[in-house]
C-alpha cells in the first residue's frame, strides 16, 4: 500500500520541483540524479582509497627510514658526526657524584686505543680502576689495599667497555655487537626510538633515543656477574656541546625497580689532553719495587 496517493505525489512534487510541467521531465531529472549520486560515490570511494595509499605510502617511506643502521647513523650524526668523534685522541671527565648525603668527585680519562682509568675520589682518597687495553687492575685504599691488583674478567667487564671512547653503537658489526629496532616507546611523553643492542660480552643493552634529537634519554644495561644478572637504569640530559661533540652533562642512574637514583653532574669535559701512558699502566708493587734484580 503506497503511503501517499498519485495526487499527494504531484503536490508533492510540484512543492519541491516548481519547475516540472510533465512527469517525463521528472524522469530526465532522476537519471541526472542518479548519475549525480554515482559520481559523488565514486569520487567518495577515490577519495578514500587515495588517501589509504597515501597513508601507506607515507608510512613504507618512514619505515624504511627507521631501519636500525639508518637510526644509529642519525644518533651519530646527532652527537656531532663520525668524524668529530673519531678526531678525539683522549678525554678527561670530571664530575661530581652524590647519592642522598653521600659526596664524592668521579674522574674518567680515556685514550685510544682502547684505554681507561676511572677514580673515584672521597676526602683525598682514590679508588683507582685502570685498564690499558689488555690488563685491568685497581687500587682499593677503602678495602686497606694500597697496593695494585688484578681484576678479574667479571670485575672488569665494565671497564672494558667504559674504555671504547666512542661508545657501543659506533662500528656495532665491527665490535661483534648485533643491533635490532624493537620500535618506538614513550619516555615521560617523549617519543623514543628503542634500539636492543646484544654485546659481544653477553651484556644487553637497550638505548631510548628522542625521536626529534636522536640523543639518548635512557639506557639499560642487563649484565651478569660471577653468574648473577644485574639491571641498571641510565638517564641522561643537559647535553651540552664541547668542541662540536654533544654530551650528557647530567646523568642519574639506578638499579632496576629501586627508588634510589645516584647523581652525576658533569662538570669539565676535555678533549686530546696529553694523558702518560704510565696512568694506565698496572705499577709495580711496594714489595716489587723494593726487590733488587736478580744478581745484584
Amino acid at each position: 500500500m503506497a503511503l501517499f496517493s498519485s495526487e499527494s505525489q504531484g503536490v508533492a512534487l510540484v512543492c519541491f520541483f516548481p519547475y516540472l510541467v510533465h512527469y517525463r521531465r521528472l524522469g530526465e531529472i532522476m537519471k541526472v540524479a542518479i548519475s549525480l549520486a554515482r559520481a559523488m560515490e565514486f569520487a567518495r570511494v577515490w577519495r578514500y582509497f587515495a588517501s589509504v595509499i597515501a597513508v601507506l605510502t607515507m608510512f613504507a617511506g618512514s619505515a624504511k627510514a627507521q631501519t636500525v643502521d639508518e637510526v644509529i647513523a642519525k644518533n651519530i650524526q646527532a652527537h656531532g658526526g663520525l668524524e668529530k668523534l673519531k678526531s678525539v685522541r683522549s678525554r678527561r671527565t670530571i664530575a661530581k657524584f652524590s647519592e642522598g648525603s653521600f659526596r664524592a668527585e668521579f674522574r674518567q680519562e680515556n685514550k685510544r686505543p682502547g684505554k681507561v682509568r676511572e677514580e673515584f675520589i672521597i676526602q683525598g682518597m682514590a679508588q683507582i680502576q685502570a685498564y690499558d687495553g689488555k690488563t685491568g687492575w685497581q687500587i682499593s685504599p677503602f678495602s686497606g689495599r694500597k697496593d695494585p691488583d688484578l681484576m678479574s674478567q667479571d670485575d672488569m667487564k665494565s671497564l672494558i667497555v667504559d674504555a671504547d671512547m666512542d661508545g657501543p653503537l659506533v662500528d656495532y658489526k665491527e665490535k661483534g655487537h648485533k643491533a635490532e629496532l624493537v620500535g618506538h616507546d614513550s619516555m615521560e611523553g617523549t617519543d623514543c626510538f628503542k634500539i636492543k643492542l646484544s654485546m659481544k660480552n653477553g651484556d644487553v643493552r637497550y638505548y631510548y633515543l628522542d625521536a626529534d634529537s636522536l640523543l639518548e634519554l635512557k639506557l639499560e644495561i642487563q649484565t651478569t656477574i660471577r653468574g648473577g644478572l644485574q639491571e641498571s637504569e641510565w638517564y641522561f640530559g643537559d647535553y651540552e656541546q664541547v668542541n662540536g661533540i654533544y654530551y650528557p652533562f647530567a646523568i642519574e642512574q639506578a638499579q632496576k625497580g629501586s627508588s634510589s637514583r645516584s647523581q652525576i653532574s658533569v662538570e669539565k669535559i676535555e678533549q686530546n689532553v696529553n694523558l702518560d701512558e704510565a696512568k694506565f699502566t698496572m705499577p709495580a708493587t711496594k714489595t716489587e719495587a723494593k726487590t733488587p734484580p736478580a744478581g745484584k
